[in-house]
């Protein structure tokens, strides 16, 4: 535990909670922070041999934000619990960087022997509302798990699964480097989603994407075309992504009576 994990823990909750607006109220409101907070202590207890003091913290944490969390679990880096009640973590369970829980998850044992019995989860992992994972399985990178699904066996990188049991409804493909870029500025995909699932605007954002990347790809080749029968092509540098960035709506402001928006307001309330 390091004060730099300790201030990731808090900062990645901007990227997935557009409700957070500032770093003080979420050290005070959020309880999926207070409970990693305080897994981070009690797993370092946990290590040192303090074992009886680290599951007594965590009984008391679980009082306090309704989310147990054993301290023999290992968690890494950016961990975030969204909402938090009813969230359980078994003793065995791995949990890799940058992962997302919602209320009600599960990381169960299906047996009573000791040793290796919870789920072991990649990075970027993220596990909606009610979902329950049981066993001994491996979860795998960029896996999304849809609300109250049953997740029983191994799932393989970047698949959506849903159901119970869960089942695989979309395995995708590695994105580009130019795919990754973009689609990190359009923020945190909370779920996953699918050409079946009922999101017209995700699915037209993701296939103008792929559209952009195809005709990239094309145009790369006319113009190396172009180059070998001796054309002349100028370096265009291509605009950063920043200038697709979406800006917050300045605030709405009042306007002066007797002025000609004002008058042009009164005329359109009217008609």
């Amino acid at each position: 535990m390091s004060l730099e994990q300790l201030r990731e823990d808090i900062h990645c909750v901007f990227d997935r909670d557009p409700a957070a607006r500032n770093v003080f109220e979420i050290l005070t409101t959020y309880p999926g922070v207070h409970a990693v907070l305080m897994h981070r202590l009690n797993h370092a207890l946990w290590k040192r041999g303090m074992k009886w003091f680290a599951r007594w913290l965590s009984g008391l944490t679980r009082w306090f934000t309704g989310i147990e969390i054993h301290p023999a679990a290992a968690i890494g880096r950016r961990f975030f619990i969204d909402h938090g009640m009813g969230v359980v973590i078994g003793e065995t369970a791995e949990i890799g960087d940058d992962c997302t829980l919602y209320h009600g998850v599960t990381l169960g044992g299906t047996s009573w022997d000791r040793g290796k019995r919870h789920p072991t989860l990649g990075n970027n992992v993220v596990i909606g509302a009610g979902a329950k994972v049981l066993g001994p399985i491996r979860i795998g990178n960029g896996v999304r798990i849809g609300s109250n699904s049953v997740v029983l066996k191994d799932i393989h990188d970047l698949a959506t699964v849903v159901g119970v049991p869960g089942r695989v409804v979309e395995q995708r493909t590695a994105p580009s480097e130019s795919q990754a870029a973009i689609a990190r500025k359009m923020g945190f995909d909370a779920y996953g989603l699918t050409k079946d699932m009922p999101d017209p605007v995700a699915s037209a954002i993701n296939a103008m994407l792929e559209h952009v990347h195809v005709m990239d790809q094309r145009l790369e080749e006319v113009c190396n075309g172009l180059k070998s029968l001796g054309a002349e092509m100028g370096d265009l540098q291509l605009p950063e992504l920043g200038s697709c960035e979406i800006k917050t709506a300045s605030p709405v402001q009042e306007l002066e009576p007797g002025s000609p928006e004002d008058e042009d307001t009164e005329t359109r309330g009217n008609t």
